[in-house]
């Protein structure tokens, strides 16, 4: 009877194996094909999220990043879920939610902003990790190198164009003489974009002057602490200064004095104008990278960090309007306004 039983059950198996096969190899059903090529056991995949803050070029990142799951077969509530956690700006908080992590153990885990990133890299060191909207992840000490990063880490960069980005400040203030370079001192990728700003004004001929901030309380007077001093300022991608890009502007904006901001949606919050990072594209190639790891195609350590090739130009009709600027026209035909995605 016993051996009967174990035949009887070997062949099962052996059905069930042959008929997996073929639905893979179908083409059908996209979904159960890469849950299963993913190593799908039954349970269901959880991605652990650990945010900075809530803000919308980090919450574009997000978005884009489980569009990027869904195209690929991993179907929220099917065979996948989220666990998503706020570190509301709070450093404290971010190494909380890796601990909890560490504790939860997901199978792969998605850091969003560099502090965010530092705290889950610190912790988790048996579990995938991609980081998103970070600067220079060697830099900020996530890897080894951006080529080949090591360990249990990879993901994407939003490098800037710092450059170009200074030329657009002093395309609208042809006067412009003294850059004011805004940033939080507490952000390493902040500081690394800081100096590359300083690099640039010297090859565009412009001066500049430096003004931190360490938390939000210190924004609006740091803003105010700068006029009468500079002709316009440049923001970094920086997530205390993208979080009170309201507190900046409404200082700004009143005195007549433009802003560049390193990401587009800042522009959103009352910036001038930029050229940079689509973050809900960046986001979605983070998520293409997770599919691969979670089907088991990638070892993360081994995938380079990946940047975003094409860049969008976006302007803020409004703001110009009410500092009497006028948007050059090479703008107005290639970029898009963010103003009215403001009023929303």
């Amino acid at each position: 009877m016993w051996i009967k039983n174990k035949i009887a059950a070997v062949a099962l198996a052996a059905t069930v194996a042959l008929t997996a096969t073929a639905c893979g190899n179908s083409g059908g059903d996209s979904s159960a094909a890469a849950g299963n090529s993913g190593g799908d056991t039954g349970k269901m995949i959880t991605v652990g999220v650990a945010q900075l803050v809530t803000h919308p070029s980090l919450d574009a990142s997000l978005k884009g990043f489980r569009q990027a799951l869904a195209d690929e077969g991993f179907v929220e509530g099917k065979n996948i879920t989220y666990d998503v956690q706020n570190a509301q700006g709070e450093q404290a908080n971010c190494v909380t939610i890796a601990n909890t992590f560490a504790s939860k153990k997901p199978e792969l885990i998605l850091a969003i902003g560099t502090p965010a990133a530092q705290a889950v890299v610190k912790v988790i060191t048996d579990t995938p990790v991609l980081v998103t909207a970070i600067t220079d992840p060697k830099d900020a000490k996530l890897v080894q190198s951006n080529e080949k990063p090591g360990a249990n880490v990879s993901g994407t960069s939003d490098k800037t164009p710092v450059k170009e980005q200074l030329q657009l400040l002093k395309d609208m203030v042809p006067s412009l003489e003294t850059v004011g370079i805004l940033y939080s001192s507490s952000e390493t990728n902040s500081k690394l974009q800081a100096e590359w700003a300083k690099a640039a004004c010297g090859e565009l001929g412009l001066k500049y002057q430096e003004f931190t901030a360490s938390n939000t309380n210190e924004v609006q007077q740091v803003t105010q602490s700068m006029m009468g001093k500079v002709q316009g300022v440049y923001i970094p991608t920086d997530n205390l200064m993208a979080s009170n890009m309201k507190n900046v502007t409404s200082v700004t904006t009143r005195n007549k004095v433009p802003v560049v901001p390193g990401a587009v949606g800042m522009v959103t919050d009352g910036g001038t104008c930029t050229v940079g990072i689509n973050y809900e594209k960046l986001g979605y190639q983070t998520g293409m990278m997770a599919a691969k790891v979670l089907r088991g195609e990638a070892n993360v350590g081994d995938m380079p960090i990946e940047y975003q090739e094409t860049l969008d130009t976006h302007y803020n009709s409004v703001a110009a309007t009410e500092m009497g600027l006028t948007i050059p026209e090479s703008i107005l035909k290639s970029g898009q306004d963010s103003a009215n995605a403001g009023k929303k």
